[in-house]
């Protein structure tokens, strides 16, 4: 029989007597506990700890149960599954003093039980609507789990393909991974936190985690303020701007100082600027790992620091529980202080609607019924589809259905590679087909390993070679393995690893044109497999369904869409590269001049640039034009302070199939009181176009359109020049003049 509560049931009547407010708002519950919590219990709702997952199942660790019952620990990460999560709920709402339900999160990335591909891969699907179904479709699924929280979206810009950790984001754009960052919180959050199919977003990691020195993880972080503010801060601020309630302090150091218990980033800017109104959690231990960063004496002491600084809740360090009661009585830490982040942990309790009903997430009949589901398989599959990008295709893509083909390469047989990392409760036994399995079922089919992802191994290219030579058509499968991206991942070398590009050299001896399909989490180095391939189709880590995507793509089930949200370097020697850099004052114009910025021995530009990406259709662009306020002199337009220009294209299906475009547009301010980018993406529309069918597509240039910060910090645009760039990709364009004037 469950315990009486009458003191928090007499809360819960009397915060629920009215419509739930909003975040903003405060809830009477809050208040009455407020009043109410010792000193301990205050403590023990900025504590998150983990459960542990055994190959018997779901299991606490030694003591933290009776942390729970005592009040210890209010949030538990790593819980899942309906039965396990009202288990441990049972305990904080039945066992303790107050009654408080536990908060559950968990690492939903790209998926819950039915995984989609890699955030890396759905930016390249440029598809926002799409990311949020993704999204809505990975919340309902945790929720049913008995989930109440995703550490995601990660708004993390990167140019640094060495990082394991780009293949969480949403590449190096701020502009579209702003969008992304909007769309994902909208997903997983919905227009009320407390509908039970969905949960809590965590903007993470806060900030600026993607630009890490030599591109190893953890590792430190600097850049100017305006850099900062201007390329990397703004999907964080997209994700709060969208109503996230929770925010995850990054592991690195900005400007010298852990983001962990860093003012500026946690009051100035997140609370101050932006009115942020949610709490602030640790990464893993992030708080006692400033006492190595060299900030903190010892952990107590960074326990101090990270309060005071503003961070309300301590993800696994165990900080403050061990020594914030004593830091507050001491008066290191004002009680005032600790009430405010108390006061925020609780009110998103309350906008979850566990006051109302602590057990509503928890719900075995929506976890069988709502999870692994055809519909949320279908949009997987298509969603995959959608993300592969075709970088190259001399014309052996699409393949011919019913033909022999070889299928190489030992990530072509594997299910596992296919959910990448950070697969969220994913299961290989949930992987209908490997991408092999998938070409068998509508192609007969010779497989052969090859080669491994890793290793020297060369004993299977014999086979291989066989294999190719017996077939119609051959697919190769390469690329990295799936633990070789994510966290703690960085490599010092972005090349395929192994000797899968040896085995490639050796199928392109054979004659046979040969279609290299890449697993990745990172932009690699494809020169050598550039050349050597007639297609290179990049499916990234595909997930659940990736197996059906990668086939509905090679055989023209499916017309390639996907543009590049992060540029292919040559090689390492050009990282970082990206399509927003600067010229210098002696930028590479003349191929025989020796003392302008260039490298010796390959040109600037990246083997694939940013938004690039090919179609089995053709697309053909007509010039711009431009509509604006007036023209100061013939063929120049002018935009004039709060009015707005109209840039308009033609777009034409010029192949024999429908295909979908994603048509960029891009902006350069010629002349600025701060040096500005080439080129910077400031707007795109997808279109599905019939062939022959034409579509105009238009964009709207406002005077925010041009604003940047400018040499006083200020943001605004400035009188001047501008280039408009409108194609379909960085990289191919037709541009237009137009001028600015205040």
């Amino acid at each position: 029989m469950k315990k009486a509560l009458p003191f928090l049931l007499l809360l819960a009547a009397a915060a629920c007597s009215s419509p739930a407010p909003k975040p903003a708002k405060s809830y009477p519950i809050v208040d009455s506990l407020l009043k109410v919590m010792t000193l301990e219990e205050k403590v023990g709702q900025t504590v998150l700890l983990t459960s542990d997952w055994t190959v018997t199942g779901p299991s606490m660790r030694e003591g933290y149960l009776e942390d729970i019952r005592a009040g210890r620990c209010g949030n538990i990460f790593n819980a899942y599954t309906a039965d396990y999560t009202r288990k441990m709920q049972e305990i904080a709402v039945n066992e303790t003093r107050l009654g408080i339900p536990l908060l559950f999160g968990y690492d939903v990335i790209h998926g819950f039980r039915t995984i989609f591909p890699i955030n890396l891969g759905m930016s390249c699907s440029w598809d926002v609507a799409a990311i949020e179904e993704a999204s809505r479709i990975a919340a309902s699924e945790a929720a049913a789990a008995g989930l109440h929280w995703t550490y995601s979206p990660m708004c993390d810009i990167s140019v640094e393909p060495r990082w394991g950790r780009i293949s969480e984001g949403a590449g190096e754009d701020a502009y579209l991974g702003s969008l992304i960052a909007a769309a994902m919180v909208r997903g997983y959050q919905g227009d009320d936190l407390s509908d039970v199919r969905t949960v809590l977003a965590c903007v993470k990691h806060y900030a600026a985690y993607g630009a890490p020195q030599a591109g190893r993880d953890y590792n430190t972080v600097d850049m100017s303020e305006r850099w900062f503010r201007e390329f990397y801060l703004p999907p964080y601020m997209a994700a709060v701007d969208a109503g996230a309630l929770s925010v995850m302090a990054s592991f690195n150091e900005l400007d010298g100082v852990p983001a962990t218990a860093n003012p500026h980033l946690l009051q100035d800017i997140l609370r101050g600027e932006w009115g942020f109104r949610g709490f602030v959690v640790s990464d893993y231990t992030g708080i006692n790992e400033m006492v190595m960063h060299g900030y903190a004496e010892d952990v107590e002491d960074a326990g101090r620091l990270a309060m005071n600084a503003g961070l309300d809740m301590d993800m696994q360090g165990a900080s403050y529980m061990d020594y914030m009661v004593g830091l507050v009585r001491s008066g290191k830490v004002r009680s005032s202080t600790l009430d405010a982040a108390v006061r925020r942990i609780l009110t998103v309790k309350a906008e979850l609607g566990l006051f109302d009903d602590p057990f509503r997430y928890c719900s075995p009949e929506r976890e069988a019924s709502e999870t692994l589901t055809e519909a949320n398989k279908a949009a997987a599959r298509k969603m995959a589809a959608e993300s592969m990008v075709l970088l190259k295709n001399d014309g052996v893509l699409p393949l011919q259905k019913g033909r022999r083909t070889a299928v190489i390469g030992a990530l072509a047989a594997s299910k596992d590679d296919l959910l990448g990392s950070w697969r969220g409760a994913g299961q290989v036994e949930a992987v209908p087909v490997s991408i092999a399995d998938a070409i068998g079922e509508v192609a007969p089919v010779v497989y052969a390993e090859g080669a491994k992802e890793m290793g020297e191994d060369r004993s299977g290219f014999a086979s291989a070679i066989a294999a190719a030579r017996k077939a119609d058509q051959v697919v190769l499968v390469i690329g990295e393995n799936c633990n070789w991206t994510g966290e703690a991942a960085s490599r010092s070398s972005i090349n395929i690893p192994g000797v899968q590009t040896e085995l490639l050299e050796k199928l392109a001896a054979t004659g046979k044109p040969i279609a290299v399909v890449l697993l990745n989490g990172r932009p690699l180095d494809l020169s050598k497999e550039s050349e050597l391939a007639s297609a290179l189709l990049e499916a990234w880590f595909p997930g659940t369904m990736g197996g059906y995507a990668v086939a509905d793509v090679l055989f023209g089930d499916f017309n390639p869409c996907g543009k590049l949200s992060v540029t292919f370097p040559r090689n390492l020697g050009q990282v970082p590269v990206y399509h927003y850099a600067k010229n210098t004052g002696r930028p590479y114009i003349h191929p025989e001049a020796k003392y302008e910025s260039r490298y010796l021995d390959v040109p600037n530009e990246p083997l694939y640039a940013f938004g690039h990406g090919l179609s089995y259709t053709s697309f053909e662009y007509s010039d711009i034009t431009l509509e604006g306020d007036s023209r100061s002199e013939p063929g120049m337009t002018e935009l004039k302070g709060d009015g707005a220009l109209t840039a308009t294209i033609t777009v034409t299906n010029t192949g024999s199939r429908e295909g979908t475009e994603t048509v960029q547009m891009y902006i350069r301010d010629l002349v600025g009181s701060v040096t500005r980018p080439v080129k910077q993406l400031k707007g795109f529309e997808r279109v599905t176009l019939a062939p022959g069918e034409s579509r105009t597509v238009s964009f709207t240039i406002s005077a925010e359109t041009l604003s940047f910060y400018r040499q006083d910090m200020t943001w605004g645009p400035e009188p001047g020049s501008f280039k408009l760039f409108i194609g379909g990709s960085s990289d191919n364009t037709k541009e237009a003049d137009f001028n600015y004037a205040e």
